[in-house]
């Protein structure tokens, strides 16, 4: 390993628009991030998923006539 040539590591601060704050180590010393473990719907649990045109009987539509049981 060269001498000299790689970034310090360092304790590093990363901040949630949320408020959420964590600390870790990096080799930048602050961070900003918009959303996190804390805030984010699909580790909060919120998440919804929204199958708006029925996508499975639109496949069927599409492609019921041309697949036959063998």
């Amino acid at each position: 390993m060269k001498v000299d040539i790689h970034p310090k590591y360092t304790e590093a601060t990363i901040t949630c628009a949320c408020g959420n704050v964590v600390k870790t180590r990096s080799t930048v010393k602050e961070m900003h991030v918009n959303s996190c473990s804390a805030c984010h719907p699909f580790f909060t649990g919120q998440a919804k998923y929204i199958d708006t045109e029925g996508r499975v009987e639109r496949f069927r539509k599409r492609y019921g006539a041309r697949t036959a049981a063998k």
